[in-house]
C-alpha cells in the first residue's frame, strides 16, 4: 500500500464531502472545490473521514493512489483553513501596491508592472515591509500565482535583489576579484 494513500483524510467540522463516481465535491466555510480521481482510484466516506482506495497494484495505480489522497487532503484543508504563500521584495526602490483587482510592482524596470489578480486568489501587500502574501483555497493556484509574481524579478545572485519566497535562502556570489573599491 502507498504510505500516503492508505492514510484516511479526516473531515473537520463544517466541511461537507459528497462522493460522485470519480469526482469528490468538498464544501467548507471558505468555498467549494472539486477533486477528480483516476479510473482505478475510488473514495469511500465513513465515520467522519474519507478513505481513498485503489483497484490493483500496478505502479501507475499506486502512484495515483497517493496523488488522489494528497489532492483530497489539500482540498479539505483549503476549504476549511485556506492556503497562503509569502513573498519578500528586496531592493532599493522595489515596491508593490494594490490597486483594486491589480497589484502594481515597481521592480527597477523602466515601467511599472500591472499584475492582475486571478479569481479565487487574494493578495495582501505590506509596502512598508516589502511583503506580499498570496492566499486562496486551491493550493495549486496559490503556488502558481506566487511563482508568477516571483518570476517578475527573480532574486539575482550578486546582491540578492528581487522577489523571493519568504524564508528562501539565496547564496550570494563573490563578484569580480580584481576591482578595487
Amino acid at each position: 500500500m502507498s504510505r500516503i494513500g492508505k492514510q484516511p483524510v479526516p473531515v473537520p467540522a463544517g466541511v461537507d464531502i459528497r462522493v460522485d463516481k470519480k469526482i469528490i465535491h468538498v464544501k467548507g466555510p471558505k468555498g467549494t472545490l472539486d477533486v477528480g480521481l483516476e479510473e482505478s482510484i475510488s473514495a469511500k466516506l465513513s465515520d467522519g473521514q474519507v478513505e481513498v482506495l485503489r483497484d490493483n497494484d500496478e505502479n501507475q495505480t499506486r502512484a495515483y493512489h497517493g496523488l488522489g489522497r494528497a489532492l483530497l487532503a489539500n482540498a479539505v484543508t483549503g476549504v476549511s483553513e485556506g492556503w497562503s504563500k509569502g513573498l519578500e521584495i528586496i531592493g532599493i526602490g522595489y515596491r508593490a501596491e494594490k490597486q483594486g483587482n491589480e497589484v502594481l510592482f515597481n521592480l527597477g524596470f523602466s515601467h511599472p508592472i500591472n499584475f492582475k489578480i486571478p479569481e479565487g486568489i487574494d493578495i495582501e501587500v505590506d509596502s512598508k515591509a516589502g511583503k506580499v502574501v498570496v492566499t486562496g483555497i486551491d493550493r495549486q493556484q496559490v503556488g502558481q500565482v506566487a511563482a508568477e509574481i516571483r518570476a517578475l524579478r527573480p532574486p539575482e545572485p550578486y546582491k540578492g535583489k528581487g522577489i523571493r519566497y519568504q524564508g528562501e535562502y539565496i547564496r550570494i556570489k563573490a563578484g569580480k576579484q580584481g576591482a578595487a573599491v
